[in-house]
């Protein structure tokens, strides 16, 4: 659905926020875009959605090209920014002017989500809180029935309820021929909610996996000495012990803990990527 090749990108004459990128994004998934602060997760979100530019590689959606931005696509991708739209306009208002933009939008499904929600319809959004406008752009979001989802930052100012009702609509929300994209600095937040890691660092997407391949492969677990653990690839202290990654040569089961993994990757990229089998690219595995 989603292909990105050798996509370079700067803002302006400035260092490069992509370079030489790759990626292939498939229907059916949902994926979770990682990376620090400046990464450039947004900028790949805005390629993806024909809002920037690349300076140099192609892109392809859908088989068509984003920049050309073209009615058929603008119809078939969805791009909900970190800043909500500053309107007077109440949630139902929202709905009349901009739902006939997306042919397969489902008003009685905004409606329902904007239930589960708890948010008032008839409200304006510009007197919203931030959360509970943050819910009802979430809400048109999914409604769009969009096949491409794009999700930048979608749980900053959801308080913790919020959250988890955020994680129960998204995971009943993903049809076989959509894909979702959420990006997030904060990981907690997408724990059993996505099944597919991208990890964005040093302008290139250093890994691409199914969460499933990545529990395959690696043993989450807490230990009081980590020293003791056979074939430790890193080890992170907390109030209970540490909490470590090791190999996981026999298959055992263990829970992907995001925030563990991601800390891994960034600070022992070739060890966790060696256990991961990078050059199986059946798995999508990126050096």
């Amino acid at each position: 659905m989603v292909k990105l090749s050798d996509i370079s990108f700067a803002y302006s004459k400035g260092r490069p926020v992509l370079e030489k990128l790759d990626l292939v994004l498939e229907a059916g998934h949902i994926y979770g875009l990682l990376g620090l602060n400046g990464a450039g997760k947004s900028s790949l979100l805005h390629h993806i959605a024909g809002l920037l530019f690349p300076d140099s590689g192609s892109a392809s959606v859908l088989g068509m090209e984003p920049a050309k931005r073209s009615v058929k696509f603008l119809q078939t991708v969805y791009l909900l920014p970190e800043q909500l739209p500053a309107t007077s306009l109440s949630a139902n208002s929202y709905t009349g002017v901009y739902a006939s933009f997306y042919p397969a939008f489902d008003k009685a499904y905004f409606t329902l989500l904007l239930k589960q929600f708890d948010v008032d319809p008839a409200q304006p959004l510009d007197k919203m809180s931030y959360g509970q406008g943050k819910k009802a752009m979430i809400a048109f979001a999914i409604a769009t029935r969009a096949r491409i989802i794009l999700m930048d930052e979608p749980t900053n100012g959801l308080d913790i309820p919020s959250k988890r009702q955020f994680r129960k609509v998204i995971a009943g929300a993903l049809q076989d021929d959509q894909l979702m994209v959420i990006s997030t600095h904060q990981v907690r937040d997408l724990d059993n909610l996505i099944d597919h890691l991208l990890v964005l660092k040093d302008r290139k997407i250093i890994l691409s996996a199914s969460a499933d391949h990545i529990t395959n492969r690696l043993l989450f677990k807490n230990t009081v000495d980590p020293q003791q653990e056979t074939g430790l690839l890193y080890a992170e202290g907390g109030l209970k012990g540490y909490a470590t990654v090791v190999k996981n040569p026999n298959g055992q089961d263990s829970k992907l803990d995001m925030e563990i993994f991601f800390n891994a990757l960034l600070t022992e990229k070739e060890a966790i990527l060696a256990a991961l089998n990078q050059n199986q690219t059946n798995h999508g595995i990126l050096a």
